[in-house]
């Protein structure tokens, strides 16, 4: 079956979740989540899987940004893209909605998945960035395939850790060294850095202790929408 004819455009919904300055306490961004309701697609790894698979990652990835801007003007933005709209150029037509986005948008591509035509991927990110409040983030750092070089290469503005780097982190110790190292190498490169899937207030205040400088995760907010308000966990908690 065609993708058009298995997703429409009411079985895709975006989610908001807020990432959150961990020093002002305040919200930074929002990063948006596609949710679909198509039948066996309602994950969005497979989704995108099966638009691959149907070349139609790029149409897809354009609604999702459709959806995105639409509902948080004024805000700063997260959105993920598939490395296969860097391949086929969709993200740079003049018309894509990041390009009518009133304040900064934050291009999420996942560390975990390597591009197929790198240097043109490269070359496309390069070309988003020349043209004006478009940032990268490299997500997911720590997972799949771990290519610290990446960071040197892509230069993002923002790093992401992936979850497993932020899980009980307030339980080890090594762990804990690990992140505050990273942050320093970010740092060096001229990245902030964002930590992902905070649970719990001591994980939080492990993050902060490493020197992180956003946090996300149900502690903080669970993905919505209408965007949920940030909460943050009293002292002591």
């Amino acid at each position: 079956m065609a993708f058009h004819n298995a997703v429409g455009p009411l079985d895709l919904n975006v989610v908001f979740q807020p990432i959150v300055d961990l020093k002002t306490r305040k919200l930074f961004a929002l990063e948006a989540l596609v949710r679909c309701s198509a039948d066996g697609l309602s994950s969005p790894p497979l989704l995108f899987e099966h638009a691959v698979k149907h070349a139609y990652c790029g149409r897809l990835g354009r609604a999702i940004r459709e959806l995105t801007v639409d509902r948080c003007p004024g805000v700063p933005i997260f959105t993920n893209v598939h490395p296969d709209e860097l391949a086929q150029r969709w993200l740079i037509r003049p018309d894509d909605p990041i390009f009518s986005h009133d304040t900064d948008v934050y291009i999420e591509i996942t560390e975990a998945v390597p591009f197929s035509h790198y240097e043109h991927c490269v070359s496309v990110l390069n070309e988003l960035r020349s043209r004006g409040r478009v940032h990268l983030v490299i997500d997911d750092l720590g997972a799949g395939f771990s290519n610290l070089k990446r960071i040197v290469d892509l230069q993002p503005s923002i790093v992401k850790l992936d979850i497993e780097l932020v899980r009980g982190i307030d339980t080890e110790p090594r762990q804990l060294a690990l992140v505050r190292s990273i942050v320093g190498m970010c740092a060096e490169q001229g990245a902030r850095v964002v930590a992902e899937g905070i649970e719990t207030a001591p994980e939080l205040e492990a993050v902060i202790d490493a020197g992180v400088h956003y946090g996300q995760g149900y502690l903080l907010a669970r993905p919505a929408f209408p965007v949920p308000p940030v909460s943050w966990p009293p002292a002591g908690a």
